[in-house]
């Protein structure tokens, strides 16, 4: 027999968990289902934003992720080699730094904070279609952990399923503004090698990062251009430390570490997608997907998460017409993101910046404020439009000619 929701939630991870939650909690009857059981890994850079944990803080999470032992990140860093920009990012709520905790860690905070919301949550389930009547999504059809089939009914069916979405798929969910994979990353976790802040190492064109995470380990990542993944792919450890040999402090403190975990590789597409139609919605990287770069990836499946809730739950309440409290969700994620979707795919293809940002980039290295507010849009914290600004570039070529 099949049941029915208010929403279905494919994907239990950072987007799908804070979806399920914030719907629970506004007394909507929720079904979060994922293919994998918690804990579990997944692809990902860890980092958590300034943004992204005053969404923890607005949830009440924010001091499970802490309690696990996560160290906090205060300062970020761009070594670009003849000069570095380093500075502590604008504080959002009160709270500035970020943190990056394993996903093993995370991820199991976010799915046990929906069931305890009251979202019903079943790991291993498998989708195997997204049910359609009369063009509109109605429904899942799927297998539970057990085999046994299940078809269940919903509302709405939303999609938290990653940039490769089955809801998406199934909809045939119009793509925009769209590039393709731009860099691949290439990580694995190191012991015996402290990190003080978020590092950035730009070397040619190989972007290096460094990210502090749970047990005394460090995250340290190799970005190369696109065009050469195959060539990096073919011996992923050789190039790997060949890249960090462009950092030479750096690759002699890791000569002296542990590597902990095999590789990791991963490169992904840059696309908008319309994230709603009859009975369907998307949240997260199934909606809108960056290259990682600026690790934007958790931060923004959290605001996008909340912004997605908002919406629904006026289409729920009957306050506004599904349509227009969708298309209200879309105009306010895609304003918010769009500017740090542009800065991040510049910095991904990992091509030396022209001599004019050179110049201004030079003279950003010679004035704190300014370095702060660089930092700060990495961080998500300041807006580039507002970091660009004519008026802004003038003062900060002005202090550095004075």
């Amino acid at each position: 027999m099949s049941k029915s929701y208010d929403a279905i939630v494919i994907g239990a991870r950072c987007a799908g968990s804070p979806t399920a939650m914030l719907l629970a909690r506004q007394g909507s009857r929720v079904l979060l289902v994922d293919r994998s059981s918690f804990p579990s890994d997944t692809i990902s850079t860890l980092a958590i934003h300034a943004t992204g944990l005053a969404a923890l803080q607005r949830w009440g999470l924010l001091d499970s992720v802490r309690a696990t032992g996560c160290p906090p990140i205060g300062t970020y860093s761009f070594d670009f080699g003849p000069f570095a920009i380093a500075g502590t990012p604008r504080a959002v709520d009160g709270i500035t730094g970020a943190h990056a905790p394993r996903r093993t860690v995370l991820d199991k905070i976010l799915v046990d904070a929906a069931a305890g919301a009251g979202a019903e949550v079943r790991e291993r389930f498998t989708v195997e279609e997204i049910v359609m009547e009369d063009g509109r999504v109605v429904g899942i059809r799927g297998r539970d952990e057990h085999g046994k089939p299940v078809v269940d009914r919903a509302r709405v069916v939303v999609g938290a399923d990653g940039h490769n979405s089955r809801v998406a798929k199934a909809v045939g969910a119009e793509i925009y503004s769209d590039l393709p994979v731009l860099e691949y990353a290439f990580y694995t976790f190191w012991s015996g090698l402290p990190i003080d802040g978020f590092p950035v190492w730009l070397r040619g064109d190989r972007g290096i990062a460094a990210l502090p995470t749970n047990d005394d380990l460090t995250l340290m990542l190799v970005g190369c251009p696109a065009g050469q993944a195959a060539a990096c792919k073919a011996d992923v450890e050789g190039n790997y430390l060949a890249a960090i040999d462009r950092v030479p402090e750096l690759a002699d403190r890791l000569r002296a570490a542990t590597r902990e975990d095999r590789f990791r590789v991963g490169g992904v597409p840059n696309f908008f997608r319309k994230p709603f139609g009859p009975g369907w919605a998307l949240v997260g990287d199934a909606g809108y997907t960056r290259d990682p770069v600026t690790a934007q990836g958790i931060s923004d499946a959290f605001i996008g998460a909340e912004q997605c809730t908002r919406a629904l739950t006026e289409a729920f309440e009957g306050t506004q017409p599904f349509e227009q409290a969708m298309a209200g969700y879309q105009r306010a994620r895609d304003a918010r993101v769009r500017p740090i979707y542009d800065f991040t795919t510049q910095l991904a293809a990992l091509e030396p910046p022209p001599p004019e940002m050179q110049q201004l980039l030079g003279a950003v290295a010679q004035s704190q404020p300014a370095m702060d507010a660089f930092v700060s849009v990495v961080a998500g914290s300041l807006p580039p439009a507002e970091f660009f600004a004519p008026e802004h570039i003038q003062t900060i070529m002005a202090a550095a000619a004075a």
